[in-house]
């Protein structure tokens, strides 16, 4: 079975409303990062490719299954979304152990894999903690742990980093890299960070449609040569916020060394600098 995810001109309606216009993508096995803002049509497209949400119109292929074949694409797809919420008053344990039952899993299967889905996710020595005194990262690698007893071919995970600390963050990003071996794990995110540490291959979405899609360095290059940075007196800053894009700022008493992107020197100082991506995302932001 061929480990890919193929879009053709998919188009989804809420009413009148166009959720996503004609988005073509191809996804790789691997990590793959899907960057967009809140509102771009990320979650949208999550619950497509998941068929919790049906489209308007296009063409999808999980691993070469059609969408339409929802009970097969369940079968190889595992989902973790932004809003996933467990059974409080349950142990990691049985949380886990009821959620395999849904998933169709027999006694003794379970019995085999809820321990060694904990141990992958570091949680066998919190398996009797209750979920509700978990920390957000906790829950969170519980959640992954769901999404992949039943050994799916595609992950596909929704803001999973949203609201974390910076260790349980990396903690989180290294799970995702290590299950993405041998499978796709389509991270969709707004946070520039999680992509930029996990993922060669990208997507930006902006209103709907795929403004980029290719690798990091390619997006990089999209904004070589128009990024500036400069040291600034602090009462100009307001005046440099108004006319450019600022994507950094450091105030130290009276001067702010600030970093901006612009088509040209924006002033005598302003000195180019080599974009990160954080920069080419805004540059493709305010560009696209």
């Amino acid at each position: 079975m061929a480990i890919s995810i193929e879009i053709q001109h998919l188009t989804k309606y809420y009413g009148k409303k166009q959720a996503l216009s004609d988005v073509s993508l191809s996804i790789p096995q691997g990590m793959f990062g899907l960057l967009g803002p809140n509102g771009a049509g990320k979650t949208t497209l999550m619950k497509i490719l998941t068929t919790l949400s049906k489209k308007s119109g296009g063409e999808v292929a999980v691993c070469q299954i059609p969408i339409e074949n929802s009970r097969q694409i369940r079968n190889i797809t595992g989902y973790l979304p932004q809003d996933f919420s467990m059974y409080a008053n349950m142990s990691a344990y049985e949380a886990l152990d009821y959620l395999a039952v849904l998933s169709g899993m027999d006694r003794a299967e379970r019995k085999r894999k809820v321990p060694l889905m904990l141990e992958k996710v570091n949680l066998s020595e919190k398996q009797k903690t209750k979920v509700r005194s978990m920390s957000g990262g906790m829950k969170r690698r519980l959640g992954i742990a769901q999404a992949i007893i039943h050994d799916p071919r595609v992950i596909i995970v929704d803001e999973p980093t949203a609201g974390l600390d910076p260790e349980e963050r990396v903690r989180f990003r290294n799970l995702l890299c290590e299950i993405a071996k041998d499978r796709i794990v389509l991270l969709s995110t707004h946070i520039v960070g999680d992509i930029e540490a996990t993922c060669e291959n990208i997507a930006v979405l902006k209103q709907g449609r795929i403004c980029f899609q290719g690798k990091v360095a390619d997006l990089l290059s999209l904004a070589e040569g128009k990024v500036y940075a400069a040291q600034i007196a602090a009462a100009e800053l307001e005046k440099a916020k108004q006319n450019y894009t600022v994507t950094g700022i450091l105030t130290t008493g009276g001067t702010a060394n600030i970093k901006i992107i612009a088509e040209k020197q924006p002033f005598p100082q302003a000195k180019q600098t080599l974009p990160d991506v954080e920069d080419a995302y805004m540059y493709l932001m305010h560009k696209a």
